[in-house]
């Protein structure tokens, strides 16, 4: 069977995003925090900066393909997936703002240090385990589908060794860790949204694999657990 990689981000493309994301990152703190100054905000950008960076760089070593599976949602993606996919983006869009708004500006919340710091550890252990995971599944895409043009077949190494679905323990390590991070407990609120509709989703997605991909039942049975060992 001949294998068939998805297209690569156009340079124009690539070049957007390294703009507009840092942009879109700095609006999305410094605007609702109603100040340049506040200096947890750029405490926060910076870390995220420095993680994300070592993540790509870590990536484009041992598994480049990545960058193009990620790049865009595929062809043949479960229209239910979009749907979902759009409602968790309201929650991760809601989030940083939110938390910007309420301890920039608001002091809504009165956050010890402690917490903010365990923010910190979450996200980067969050951000650690989605490097891991994508680092050993050329599989790794942001829509949910059947990749019969790639070859897909199950990955059972790594983080895969442990739970089914390591990318979306990833992810919810990140949305509890945004919050704290920025000192918020309001921001939680939107987290809890967007890690509930990926528990889903979690769900859902393993429906299918369980139908549709070949060894994913043998596999199930081997790795009993999705997203948290000895609990579910």
């Amino acid at each position: 069977m001949t294998v068939t990689d998805p297209e690569p981000m156009s340079r124009a493309k690539a070049i957007s995003y390294a703009i507009c994301l840092p942009l879109a990152l700095l609006m999305l703190v410094f605007l609702p925090a109603g100040s340049l100054g506040w200096r947890p905000g750029w405490i926060f950008i910076a870390f995220l900066a420095i993680s994300y960076g070592i993540a790509i760089l870590i990536m484009r070593r041992v598994n480049p393909a990545i960058f193009r599976a990620r790049s865009r949602f595929q062809t043949g993606t479960k229209r239910w997936d979009l749907i979902l996919v759009s409602l968790i983006l309201l929650g991760m869009i809601a989030e940083i703002p939110l938390a910007a708004l309420d301890a920039g500006r608001m002091a809504w919340s009165a956050m010890p240090v402690s917490v903010m710091i365990l923010g910190y550890i979450l996200l980067a252990a969050g951000i650690a385990l989605g490097t891991w995971a994508q680092a050993v599944n050329r599989f790794f895409e942001p829509g949910v589908r059947l990749q019969r043009e790639r070859g897909q077949h199950v990955i059972s190494n790594g983080p895969y060794a442990f739970v089914r679905h390591p990318g979306y323990v990833s992810a919810i390590l990140v949305f509890a860790g945004l919050a704290l991070a920025l000192g918020s407990w309001w921001a939680l609120l939107p987290a809890a949204w967007a890690s509930g509709l990926l528990i889903l989703r979690t769900s859902w997605e393993d429906a299918l694999l369980h139908a549709e991909l070949e060894g994913y039942a043998d596999y199930a049975r081997r790795v009993r657990f999705r997203l948290m060992p000895g609990l579910w």
